[in-house]
């Protein structure tokens, strides 16, 4: 009921996904994540909606200096961050995302939905292994635990490879040491 007269709402987690439901007009990204994090509700009363997890990512890898136009990325982990940045890193023009994840429907789901509204771009499913990838993305929560184990193989990264990991705790993960 408070929410009537407000004309943007940003939505944390565990209503990203529900939020997205109630959506008049969404965004590709919103529409390949299955989730939203921020609704606008326009002038004639439509709620339009985004997901812009992946586009802070994106932006990130570009502030330093990655070139993403064509790149080869593999993303390790296909649930809701991994979602957000595939989209946001097919939207910046990547020319293939390989997808891996242990829960096979989600990947599927995500490369079906990447490839519906990304053609353009090549989507492979089923390997984490990172070797020919300009960019390796761990989006899983594997690395927040000293015993986790490391989400692809570091001996089969290219050394021009760039390696990035959601983890945010310990910063300095397992991966990325390696």
């Amino acid at each position: 009921e408070a929410a009537r007269g407000c004309d943007v709402a940003l939505l944390p987690l565990p209503h990203k996904v529900s939020g997205g439901e109630l959506l008049d007009e969404a965004t590709p990204a919103e529409r390949v994540a299955g989730a939203c994090n921020a609704v606008r509700r326009d002038a004639s009363g439509r709620l339009q909606g985004d997901m812009f997890d992946g586009e802070g990512f994106v932006r990130g890898l570009c502030r330093k200096g990655v070139r993403l136009q064509g790149a080869r990325v593999l993303v390790v982990g296909c649930g809701g961050v991994g979602s957000a940045i595939a989209a946001s890193l097919a939207g910046a023009g990547v020319g293939r995302i390989a997808l891996f994840d242990v829960d096979r429907d989600t990947m599927e789901g995500l490369a079906q939905r990447l490839r519906t509204h990304y053609p353009a771009v090549q989507v492979t499913t089923g390997s984490n292994d990172p070797q020919g990838m300009d960019v390796a993305v761990n989006a899983t929560p594997l690395g927040m635990q000293a015993h986790d184990p490391l989400p692809l193989d570091p001996e089969q990264l290219d050394p021009a490879t760039l390696v990035a990991d959601v983890i945010m705790k310990p910063a300095d993960t397992r991966l990325l040491q390696a």
